[in-house]
């Protein structure tokens, strides 16, 4: 019988599919990755050591980086903190995901600080893997863009949340207007990206809050990549037209 992960929903063009790395040493848990994220017509490669992954990650270029947090030779903390201080690394601005079987609520804020977008808890389903998807394909997963369970969560009830969104709608309008005079402005650019952050987070707006997480970073570093500012405009679009349902 046919393995319901085997083929992809959908056949997107080649250059058009993410790139993933999948670094897990448990192999159940790296064939499940794996196989879910193919059948949704990503590319992806895996390793089992945390070093082998971090040269992987310093030597190619991935969309999307999946780090166990641990692992044999370094977790995922470590790794991706190697590769934020390399500015010559070639996924030094990619998308990352930490992935763990168990977490506890202090670790939680570490991860997230270290520019981790996303912590996937293990086991984990289809529905989580295009969530995670969506943080660096807003465009072709545009549906899902905004997480309304995320979002009720966050803000409480169904009134608070859609008040937060039309907030967030006048807000995107502007910064998309003022974008290119912003981005040369590191510091007033960094200080809108910090109060957008936390707007995406009380909207289930995960993808812009990947790609705000990434900017920041960058901005404290006095750069910002065009990839990763091209990253951001994605996202800003994605969102606005999914506000705009």
């Amino acid at each position: 019988m046919t393995s319901p992960l085997a083929e992809p929903d959908f056949a997107p063009a080649e250059a058009t599919r993410p790139r993933v790395l999948v670094a897990d040493d448990d192999p159940g848990s790296c064939r499940f990755l794996c196989d879910g994220l193919r059948s949704l017509g990503a590319r992806v490669e895996t390793c089992m050591d945390g070093m082998a992954a971090w040269e992987r990650a310093r030597t190619e270029v991935f969309d999307l980086l999946l780090l166990d947090c641990r692992m044999p030779g370094a977790g995922a903390l470590r790794i991706l903190g190697l590769l934020r201080d390399d500015a010559l690394a070639r996924s030094t601005d990619s998308v990352a995901v930490a992935t763990t079987a168990e977490l506890d609520p202090v670790d939680r804020q570490p991860l997230l600080a270290a520019g981790f977008s996303e912590i996937l808890i293990k086991p984990c389903g289809l529905t989580d893997l295009r969530r995670v998807l969506a943080l660096v394909q807003p465009e072709q997963l545009d549906a899902r863009v905004l997480d309304n369970r995320a979002a009720l969560t966050a803000s409480g009830d169904a009134t608070t949340m859609q008040a937060l969104r039309l907030l967030l709608r006048e807000e995107l309008a502007l910064l998309h207007q003022e974008l290119d005079s912003l981005s040369q402005d590191h510091a007033g650019f960094g200080e809108r990206l910090h109060r957008l952050r936390s707007s995406c987070g009380f909207c289930g707006a995960a993808a812009l809050s990947s790609q705000t997480i990434l900017l920041q970073q960058q901005l404290s570093q006095h750069r910002a990549t065009p990839a990763a500012l091209a990253g951001f405009r994605k996202a800003l679009l994605a969102t606005l037209r999914a506000l705009d349902r």
